[in-house]
């Protein structure tokens, strides 16, 4: 199969997994936040998450290794259109309590994207030659973020003016079109000859090559911190109420439009990929994201929110090309499902306990403070990373390829 039409095969499954788990997340938001009118609450949906995605995370790094790439896939996609149809009868007040099942369909997610992500990465990197890496990597993001934007979108119309329980089906529908596409898939899983049964002795292989390669190791700690100072978009339903005073059509605009930035930007970088001076624009990237974020804290209007959330978009998407570049250029095809898996750990921590940190910084400091000080503290991280990272911000993709 050539390189283009895998990757078409590969993002078929992508988008119908990455459309089910956006518009479940933004769905489940609302609800809880419907429920409860607790800005805690929305921090807890990110913990009910992070514990099960950590939980699997490492295990599923080794079975990605081990066994069928593609069936774990397919396992992926199924947990999805399982939680959703759950959601479903919960919406429809079919199973109660509400709050309770609904952070453990939540729970239910984190060991979805606990398989799925690793699974991904492990069929991309097989796929893609290692000369048009960057390129495939900005695409990638591209599609990516479009699900990003169109599911949130879709979400907050569907939750408007369908109900929340049809905005589940849709859910569970796009996770059945993620399954159909992992049908599609044609790869062959060669396990590396080397690679030990034992999962702890197979865990240690991965974390051994981490720790011995510091540019992985400064891109995992510089997502890391900077993601959990910068999640300003998972209080963004207590934001639309408290601040704009708007509903759910509000919230899917704002929650698209860092997607929209971060789409524009990804197309612009698969045509015109960034092969020198890399780690300079890594670094610039994450900082332009503190500041759009400080930015849109301090605002109070629904566009001018949009356009820093856009901004912020534009920033974060050469940030993750760039970082996706190296992590695929710097592993072995054998140790991505490991590999992936702990870098996984670390973007997983940050998402989930970022929103744990918002939610619980925005009931100590306010809601508009917590925001100010995510993109500071993000401003931070990126200046002690130019400084203890020399590697980094000398790094020039075209070095790797």
């Amino acid at each position: 199969m050539k390189t283009s039409q895998a990757f078409k095969t590969l993002l078929l499954y992508r988008i119908g997994a990455t459309l089910s788990y956006q518009i479940m997340m933004v769905a489940v938001g609302w609800h809880i936040y419907e429920i409860t009118n607790s800005v805690i609450s929305l921090g807890l949906i990110g913990l009910a998450e992070l514990i099960p995605y950590f939980a699997l995370a490492l295990y599923a790094g080794h079975a990605v290794d081990r066994h069928s790439r593609k069936w774990i896939a397919a396992i992926a996609c199924t947990f999805h259109i399982g939680v959703a149809l759950f959601l479903v009868a919960i919406a429809l007040g079919w199973l109660a309590p509400p709050v309770p099942l609904i952070y453990l369909a939540v729970a239910f997610l984190g060991l979805a994207r606990a398989l799925l992500r690793p699974s991904y990465q492990a069929i991309f990197g097989q796929i893609i030659p290692r000369d048009q890496m960057p390129r495939y990597t900005a695409y990638a993001s591209s599609a990516f973020q479009i699900c990003v934007v169109t599911g949130p979108g879709l979400g907050g119309l569907m939750i408007g003016f369908a109900g929340l329980e049809w905005t589940y089906a849709l859910a569970a529908l796009s996770g059945a079109i993620g399954l159909y596409g992992v049908s599609f898939i044609r790869i062959k899983h060669e396990k590396s000859e080397g690679m030990s049964n034992d999962f702890l002795k197979s865990f240690l292989e991965g974390f051994h090559y981490v720790r011995k390669h510091d540019l992985i190791v400064s891109i995992m700690l510089l997502d890391m911190f900077a993601v959990l100072f910068g999640g300003a978009v998972s209080i963004l339903p207590a934001f639309v109420k408290e601040v704009l005073n708007a509903g759910p059509e509000t919230l899917g605009i704002l929650r698209a439009a860092p997607a929209a930035g971060a789409v524009i930007t990804g197309l612009y970088l698969a045509r015109r990929p960034l092969l020198e001076n890399s780690g300079r624009h890594l670094l610039l990237s994450v900082g332009g994201f503190g500041i759009a974020i400080i930015a849109f804290g301090l605002s109070n209007n629904l566009w001018l929110c949009a356009l820093f959330l856009f901004i912020s978009g534009c920033f974060d998407s050469i940030s993750v090309v760039i970082r996706g570049s190296i992590m695929q250029l710097t592993t072995p095809d054998q140790m991505r499902g490991r590999i992936s898996a702990i870098n996984g750990i670390f973007i997983g921590s940050s998402n989930e306990l970022g929103a744990l940190e918002s939610g619980i910084a925005a009931s100590l400091m306010g809601l508009i403070p917590s925001i100010v000080f995510g993109g500071a503290a993000t401003l931070l991280v990126v200046l002690l990373t130019y400084k203890l990272a020399p590697q980094l911000r000398k790094l020039n993709l075209k070095d790797l390829t």
